[in-house]
């Protein structure tokens, strides 16, 4: 039988709305931008307008449903995925009192500093789980800061919300903070949500944070639930504005990347690499347990019935295009030339630091480190090291996994990147020596697709809807001869990550690194 359902996806400067059918997959889909508001004098500022998400979306799936040829009246439900943490403070009726803190909002950088400094003096347990280091991206943050910076719009606070959260809300015509959806995806790897250790921090962590935080947990309340849960249903004026029908089902919305990860058919042993102008690591796993310095481990946060681990790095793709800025070129431009490299002819070893470590180390301080330069070293050459240390990167953080219980058997690249640069997938492949998955066909959207077919009860499990519609893999297997190449840089590698990485690392003889890496690149020379 068929069923018709939407998935929105919202990025951070659109929109995309995408119709689905059971039986022919994706029949459409359109997408609708909003506005970024930035200040000149403030690099860290970026906040959104609620009301142009939501204007965008009543766009987005107008165009979407035209495109699909179908009514919106045969629009079952709507599954909603987001940035995060993009934060909005609301008043009464849960009306905005401001505009989103944007997840790449920074200007709370030293609340966060404050909040780790804190959680360590009171032995938070909840820090451990989140790698140990609290963001200026992550939501008590976002919001002390708002609170600190806002005076006279604090004693309006009624809560506070995710924008996954908040947009179901919205369609749903929620407007008691009691009944409002909290996903488990958002709130445990954004607000240290832990169910096991009693839900949010406890009220005196918080207050020792800040006075001003005082019954803001008892302001975060609402129905904590995974993806297979409903929100609620779509109410009359949102029907109306986006030509559904009422009672259409809204479940429980979650991040972008992992619903990604499960567009990208991620599985039991399975870590999928959401790879752009940074990368989010998404794995699962049959069993919770802590594993230190990645930056969320949460139940039911990607697959409901599974742990969701996440950790990642804080810069892939502005790194390479950072590269070429400097060249006066474009990363695609030098991407063309890659084709001829072979593994360690450069000579360079590329420490991916550009905008700090996000896994394992959890720094934002460190900077970015090439060693090896000589005299004919170009832009190229730099591109090509950086890949390799992206890739190295991701091994430091797999091994961290592995070691913890979060054993890894398939390894899929997502996100942009991939899709169009296969010198990198098979830099990847040779780096970790396993196979890289990429998916053949689009996956953005399709993570809230499949939560929409699962609340529409149009599949029995989650693992059948993948299945249905999961698109096929291209596959990129490891070259021994790379593989041996990398297996003497990356012990190299390695021991450069955490002797530079950790203040208090042990000084570390690191004399016969430069020597090492021209004796790969002239062992290189000599085979070709």
């Amino acid at each position: 039988m068929s069923v018709v359902v939407a998935g929105v996806d919202f990025g951070t400067l659109s929109v995309r709305v995408s119709i689905f059918d059971k039986e022919r997959g994706r029949l459409g889909a359109a997408t609708a931008e909003y506005p970024l508001h930035r200040k000149r004098h403030d690099p860290d500022y970026a906040t959104q307008s609620h009301a142009d998400h939501m204007d965008a979306l009543v766009s987005a799936m107008s165009n979407a449903l035209k495109a699909s040829a179908v009514k919106g009246s045969e629009v079952r439900a709507i599954a909603l995925d987001t940035t995060g943490s993009s934060v909005v403070p609301v008043g009464q009726n849960l009306e905005p009192l401001d505009e989103y803190y944007l997840w790449c909002d920074h200007r709370a950088w030293r609340e966060a500093a404050e909040i780790t400094r804190k959680a360590h003096e009171y032995g938070l347990e909840a820090i451990n789980w989140c790698g140990g280091v609290y963001s200026s991206e992550w939501g008590f943050s976002k919001l002390l800061h708002w609170l600190r910076h806002n005076p006279d719009k604090r004693d309006g606070l009624v809560s506070a919300f995710e924008h996954c959260d908040y947009v179901a809300a919205t369609l749903c015509g929620i407007h008691d903070v009691n009944k409002a959806p909290r996903s488990v995806c958002a709130m445990g790897h954004k607000w240290m949500w832990n169910e096991s250790l009693g839900g949010l921090p406890p009220e005196d962590f918080l207050v020792d944070v800040d006075p001003l935080l005082k019954g803001i947990r008892a302001k975060l309340t609402g129905r904590y639930l995974t993806s297979e849960s409903q929100a609620g249903t779509v109410c009359r004026e949102w029907a109306e504005k986006l030509g559904v029908s009422t009672g259409t089902i809204v479940p429980v919305g979650a991040f972008d990347a992992h619903w990604d990860a499960i567009g990208a058919g991620i599985q039991l042993g399975d870590v999928v690499n959401v790879i752009g102008t940074s990368t989010c690591i998404i794995g699962l796993s049959a069993q919770t347990a802590l594993i230190p310095g990645l930056c969320g481990v949460t139940p039911g946060s990607v697959d409901p019935k599974l742990t969701g681990i996440e950790a990642g790095l804080s810069a892939v793709g502005d790194i390479f295009d950072a590269i070429a800025r400097r060249a006066s070129s474009t990363a695609a431009d030098l991407a063309r030339e890659l084709h001829t490299y072979r593994a360690g002819q450069t000579g360079l070893l590329r420490l991916t630091w550009d905008n700090g470590d996000r896994t394992v180390l959890v720094n934002p301080e460190l900077g970015g480190i090439t060693l090896g330069w000589n005299l004919t070293t170009t832009a190229t050459d730099e591109l090509f090291a950086a890949i390799e240390g992206t890739a190295f990167h991701s091994r430091i953080i797999l091994e961290r996994m592995d070691e913890h219980g979060a054993h890894i058997s398939r390894i899929i690249n997502g996100g942009g990147i991939p899709k169009k640069n296969d010198v990198l997938n098979q830099i990847y492949a040779n780096v970790l020596n396993k196979p890289i998955l990429v998916p053949q066909g689009d996956v953005t959207s399709l993570g809230s697709g499949i939560f929409a077919f699962l609340a529409a009860g149009a599949f029995s499990s989650l693992g059948e809807a993948q299945k249905a519609l999961c698109p096929p893999y291209r596959i990129f297997y490891p070259d021994p001869q790379s593989v041996a190449i990398y297996e003497r840089l990356y012990p190299l590698y390695r021991r450069l990550y955490f002797a530079f990485g950790l203040r208090q690392s042990a000084p570390a003889s690191i004399g016969d690194v430069l020597p090492e890496l021209r004796s790969i690149a002239a062992d290189i020379r000599k085979s070709q």
